[in-house]
């Protein structure tokens, strides 16, 4: 196996947070910086990180990825997601870890006894709970595992990714990390909102993506860190990011307002209406 980090970032040469993370929380393995051909800061990348930078053709990848509109600007990390498929190939790489840049903490959510923890515990040793993840895409049909994120407990052990993993299942929600196996490819679209526009198109064909609910990440506010979307978000907003998974799969997605005191519009996925079931022998026709 050779196994590898990568780290998708544009504009923030000098913030890719996620590096000193990985690195704090007991990551010793290789980790490179994927940035694409179009990025004004790339001799800065190359500066900092030096043969830890890969440049992709960003306009080649363009031409070849469904971004669900006619937009022709191409800021989106949609390109370097698929991107990366094809750069982990041409080093060998056999499994890689694909990242957003400006992640903070990896945490644990729960105890030995998967009991909820209120003040989650810092992760330790990175390493042995990517083993342990690359052993379950190994021996399962899955296309990829991610971690939960900081957001999917709100509401403490009430939240649906608490619940699920104190029965000791996994989540179809799949967002922000991903590991992979090179060998079985998957395909982001959208301009925005790529990571759920994905997990719903695939999983409605019955293709395998979880999340860890054991484990989380944090990072910092989408709007608050300069480079990387947040133009985009700020330009575009949450309302039109919403709409592009209602597109992809309007049977099963809605938009729906959240929030208490700062309410926003949001998709809503019915998961019954999403993904496949196995019906029970009982209904078996004769």
């Amino acid at each position: 196996m050779n196994f590898a980090v990568f780290i998708l970032s544009h504009g923030r040469p000098n913030n890719v947070l996620t590096y000193d993370t990985l690195r704090k929380y007991g990551y010793t393995g290789k980790i490179y910086i994927l940035i694409d051909n179009e990025d004004d800061s790339a001799d800065e990348y190359f500066k900092v990180y030096g043969d830890q930078v890969i440049v992709f053709d960003k306009k080649s990848e363009a031409l070849v990825t469904d971004a669900g509109d006619n937009l022709l600007k191409r800021n989106t990390v949609l390109y370097a997601r698929n991107a990366n498929f094809k750069v982990a190939k041409s080093l060998n790489i056999t499994h890689f870890w694909q990242l957003d840049d400006d992640y903070t903490e990896f945490r644990y959510s729960f105890n030995h006894k998967l009991e909820y923890i209120t003040k989650s515990l810092k992760i330790r040793n990175l390493d042995n709970i990517l083993e342990y993840m690359i052993d379950f895409l190994n021996e399962t049909n899955s296309h990829c595992i991610a971690f939960s994120q900081g957001g999917d407990f709100i509401g403490g052990p009430g939240s649906s990714v608490a619940k699920n993993a104190m029965k000791g299942k996994m989540s179809r929600k799949v967002m922000n990390s991903f590991l992979f196996r090179t060998e079985r490819p998957i395909k982001f679209l959208g301009r925005m909102n790529d990571d759920v526009n994905t997990y719903v198109t695939l999983g409605s064909k019955g293709v395998l993506l979880f999340t860890l609910g054991l484990c989380r990440l944090e990072q910092q506010d989408t709007q608050k860190n300069a480079g990387g979307l947040t133009d985009m978000y700020l330009e575009m907003g949450t309302y039109k990011k919403s709409f592009y998974t209602v597109m992809m799969s309007p049977s099963s997605v809605t938009i729906r307002e959240m929030g208490v005191r700062h309410k926003r519009l949001h998709h809503f996925i019915n998961a019954k209406m999403t993904y496949p079931y196995i019906l029970s022998e009982r209904y078996k026709g004769e």
